[in-house]
């Protein structure tokens, strides 16, 4: 397992000179069940179709509405999202301005749903497909057990502890080296939403295969009892944002203030299709 506390040299920014390391490209060409929005390639079909996206690998993330709020002010960030392969239409708050303001209806596939799909997955439960990168080791102890009791066996090798990561470009070399040794079909980013997009970008850009990077954040938590849990019914109709700021109002709110940002960006938004 990755360890708590990493040195400057394995976990540092990278300088923003573009020289440091060559430019990566969406692969591939774009599917009619893409839409560029924003910059990013989202997905727009189905659940299924989803599934079966995973299986080319690639950085996926499932941004929230104030990660996408953060494209406006954060060149790293902005890079990162940028240049994921795909990302999903998890935000609830999106998919109603896109409707109210674009007149068009997005499906919504949120990160929760997604996850849940995942674990019942084939390809996704066989010994050795998955490796996941914890935010702590109580988390990393609590999502095993609950993974173990789903009969998704996760050992505590096939599990990393992320580090403070540090604002800016990103490279952990040590995370990079594990993934590389142990070679998992997917990587599941349990980390902060802004910080889990620099981290996947930074390793599909430099592993010397293509696993699918999954950037979910905290929806394993909401399965394990970490966070308050979000019941299917909630997701589906999404209110689970109002399940999460009654649990933690003072920490949750400024997140729907930064979210707000996401107005004027819809406004000025255009859509390039396939």
């Amino acid at each position: 397992m990755g360890r708590s506390q990493l040195p400057p040299a394995v976990v540092r920014p990278i300088l923003p000179d573009h020289e440091s390391r060559p430019a990566r490209t969406r692969e591939g060409v774009m599917d009619e069940d893409d839409k560029v929005i924003l910059g990013l390639r989202f997905f727009v079909g189905s659940l299924p179709g989803l599934l079966d996206r995973t299986l080319r690998g690639g950085l996926i993330v499932v941004p929230s509405a104030p990660v996408l709020a953060d494209l406006s002010n954060d060149s790293a960030h902005r890079e990162a999202l940028e240049g994921s392969d795909l990302a999903i239409t998890d935000s609830g708050f999106f998919v109603i301005l896109w409707f109210f303001l674009k007149r068009e209806r997005l499906p919504r596939i949120s990160g929760l749903r997604y996850l849940r799909a995942l674990l019942s997955f084939p390809e996704f439960r066989r010994p050795g497909a998955t490796f996941w990168v914890m935010p702590s080791a109580g988390d990393s102890q609590a999502n095993r057990e609950w993974l173990n009791r789903q009969g998704l066996p996760v050992a505590e090798d096939d599990c990393y502890l992320a580090p403070m990561y540090p604002v800016g470009r990103l490279r952990d070399d040590e995370l990079l080296a594990q993934i590389e040794r142990k070679r998992p079909a997917f990587v599941i980013l349990n980390i902060r939403g802004g910080v889990q997009e620099r981290l996947g970008f930074f390793l599909i850009s430099n592993l010397s295969y293509r696993p699918a990077i999954i950037c979910t954040g905290a929806a394993i938590a909401f399965l394990s009892g970490r966070q308050v849990p979000i019941p299917v019914w909630a997701d589906r109709m999404m209110i689970g944002w109002i399940l999460r700021s009654l649990r933690s109002p003072i920490g949750f709110f400024p997140k729907i203030w930064k979210g707000l940002r996401l107005v004027p960006m819809v406004l000025r938004a255009e859509v390039r299709r396939p």
